[in-house]
Formats: C-alpha cells, structure tokens, sequence
C-alpha cells in the first residue's frame, strides 16, 4: 500500500504518519529530511530543491514498492502535480493509495504548534505562520485523478489517540 499524507506545514501530518508507520511496520519518506540533505550537499536554495525532495522520495517509494514494502509519504503535497505523482506511482506498481489530509482547525493552536516546534533539519528553518498563511492560499483544491482516490481529511486539535484511530480504521476499511 501507499500512503500519501497532506496538510499545511504544522498541521500534524509527520507525527501522525510516524505513529502510523509504527504501528503498522511501513517506512515513513519525508520530504523535509530529504531536501535538507540535498541542501546539505551545497546545492543552491534557489535551486528547486523541493522538487528534488518529492523527486528522490518517489524514486525511494518506487523502489520499496517494487520489493514489497509499503510506504507512507510524508509531504505537504498542496498541489495537483505532487498528488498525481503519487497516483501514478500507486498504478505503476498496481498498488492501492490512500491520502491522510491533516489540518488544525483552531488557529491559534496551529500557531502555537509552529512557534514551539523544532525539527531539526539544519537546512530547512522552521516556517513562520506568516509562511503557512501563505502556503494556505497555494494549497489546491483535490482535482484531477487524485479527487478520486480515498481520502480522510483529520483534524488534528481533536485528541492524538483518536486521530490516530481515525486514520488507521481509514486504512482498514
């Protein structure tokens, strides 16, 4: 199986894909670690860096796939390209795709997230909320092949447990 996971920076997408991936024994790909490492190899930021990111993350997904694996995606995926990309992939391998959408629908504990939060990605800071308010008015409405793949759109302000549940009984059924 695939699993796509989107929302907005903060919204609580990475720690719900890496409950997910633990319980159920799938690796979890991250964009962000991946275009901090290609960053950290000296390629220009002004480079499309987070085009690579999505890049080598689909090549390490296709090449899991191939042996087996299921995989989890851990990426904003705001767009129809990078949502199609993923739709591609699942049918290349005859897999079946699932997307977790993650948003916080209290703004303010959204904020809160940001402003606390350390990643550690030495090359990628942290967004700000002004950056997220900004990827917001970027983030795509489901068009194209991806609408018609399954999808659960969790909320994350709502206990982490349940939204956890939520997901996995999604993927279950």
């Amino acid at each position: 199986m695939l699993i796509a996971m989107a929302g907005l920076p903060g919204a609580g997408k990475s720690t719900v894909a890496e409950i997910i991936g633990h319980r159920l024994g799938y690796a979890v790909l991250s964009v962000d670690p991946i275009e901090s490492a290609i960053l950290s190899a000296g390629i220009d930021s002004d480079e499309p860096t987070g085009l690579a990111a999505y890049l080598v993350a689909e090549a390490m997904a296709d090449a899991a796939l191939a042996n087996g694996l299921s995989i989890i995606i851990d990426a904003v995926n705001a767009v129809d390209p990078a949502r199609e990309q993923w739709v591609g992939l699942a049918e290349k391998h005859r897999e079946k795709l699932k997307f977790i959408e993650v948003i916080c629908s209290d703004t303010e504990v959204h904020r809160e997230r940001l402003g606390s939060r350390d990643r550690g990605l030495a090359h990628i800071p942290d967004p700000t909320w002004h950056q997220v308010e900004q990827s917001l008015d970027e983030y795509a409405n489901w068009t194209g092949s991806s609408a018609a793949v399954p999808r659960v759109t969790l909320d994350s302000v709502r206990p982490l447990g349940e939204v956890v549940e939520q997901a996995l009984a999604f993927l279950e059924g």
